[in-house]
């Protein structure tokens, strides 16, 4: 199933403030796609206009190619997740899976033994057979978030939208829950949108981020792209830790305001700039400088971290090098692989990262 957005736009009930402002998205068939952003930024409210939970006030929705706004949510073919799951605690997980075939008309419910039949299926699938009599109380975080998975796949939905879902999990659960859900995509052929806010989530995942800000997709692209290519210092700084150095390109240079901080080469219009650079992206110049550095006691997954002091600020790289004493001292620091942006970045104008 196919999910094409153009010129989208949702205002707040009773107000002209515009919640989603002018969507253009298209989800592929079989695509698995995230929404990503800080709280706010509108992933829920374009996942709920799609899921037709919500109304919306201009531009096109369509599934497949074909418009959908006059569709009832039960005739959409999509599963939908809560973040709080909304599983029914008086009903076994058998009847919770069940609840979504129980509640069709008469005219396409399918009978009783169907029915247990495709619950069946379900309970094999998400690895739980032997807790269909269950009740909710008596599951663990995990085990809840697949029932409520079960449940929404119950229908057969080609398009399955996931609000928040690993958000109750602690980190071990969600890794391999969220591992479990890929599989699950891919061997049901499904297309599926997450909403996260948690970017190593996404990119664990998904095949597409789609980076909301304030309403707007500030970005869409595979993870790489965007690491590689970030079209705005607001995806930069979502997508991990970074650094900013402020400074002017003159020259066909990029010159910190920082002395420690070494100029290096930028082909780009003359004028104020900031440098963004992830921490393990800075290298140091031993003895080119006046700058010094501090090891700290982090160490993570082969990694290390010191402080760089400089005559104006302090910050830390991250390194996979145990750097010796006189590599830390009078250093001068190299940025060079930052990304550039402009002031009119933060505008409607295109940045210029390099």
């Amino acid at each position: 199933m196919s999910i094409t957005l153009e010129a989208f736009t949702q205002y707040a009930p009773r107000s002209s403030r515009k919640l989603l402002d002018n969507i253009a998205l298209t989800v592929e068939d079989r695509a698995f796609v995230a929404l990503v952003g800080p709280s706010g930024a509108g992933k829920t409210t374009l996942l709920r206009a799609i899921a037709g939970l919500s109304s919306h006030s201009e531009g096109t929705l369509l599934i497949d190619g074909l418009p959908i706004h006059d569709r009832p949510v039960q005739d959409r073919g999509i599963g939908f997740v809560f973040q709080n799951y909304a599983l029914f605690r008086h009903m076994t997980v058998a009847r919770n899976i069940a609840f979504g075939l129980d509640v069709l008309p008469r005219a396409r419910r399918p009978d009783r033994a169907a029915i247990q039949r495709r619950v069946t299926e379900l309970l094999d699938l998400i690895q739980l057979p032997h807790l269909a009599k269950a009740y909710p109380d008596q599951l663990s975080g995990g085990q809840r978030q697949r029932v409520a998975l079960a449940r929404a796949l119950a229908t057969g939905p080609r398009l399955l939208l996931l609000d928040e879902p690993f958000g109750a999990l602690d980190p071990l659960v969600r890794r391999d829950i969220r591992r479990w859900l890929r599989d699950l995509h891919d061997r049901m052929n499904l297309t599926t949108i997450l909403v996260t806010h948690d970017h190593e989530e996404a990119m664990d995942v998904a095949d597409t981020l789609v980076v909301m800000q304030e309403g707007r997709i500030v970005q869409a692209a595979e993870a790489s792209t965007l690491n590689a290519a970030p079209q705005t210092p607001f995806v930069m700084e979502f997508l991990g830790e970074t650094l900013k150095f402020q400074g002017t390109v003159r020259s066909g240079q990029f010159v910190p305001d920082n002395p420690d901080i070494a100029p290096f080469p930028f082909e780009g219009p003359d004028g104020n700039a900031t440098a963004f650079i992830r921490p393990h992206d800075v290298f140091l110049l031993p003895g080119a400088g006046q700058a010094s550095v501090e090891k700290r006691p982090h160490f993570s997954n082969g990694l290390f971290r010191y402080q760089i002091v400089t005559a104006e600020a302090a910050f830390e790289m991250i390194t996979p090098t145990d750097l010796s004493p006189q590599e830390m001292q009078n250093v001068r620091v190299d940025i060079s692989r930052g990304k550039i942006f402009y002031p009119a970045a933060a505008s409607e104008d295109p940045p210029k990262p390099a």
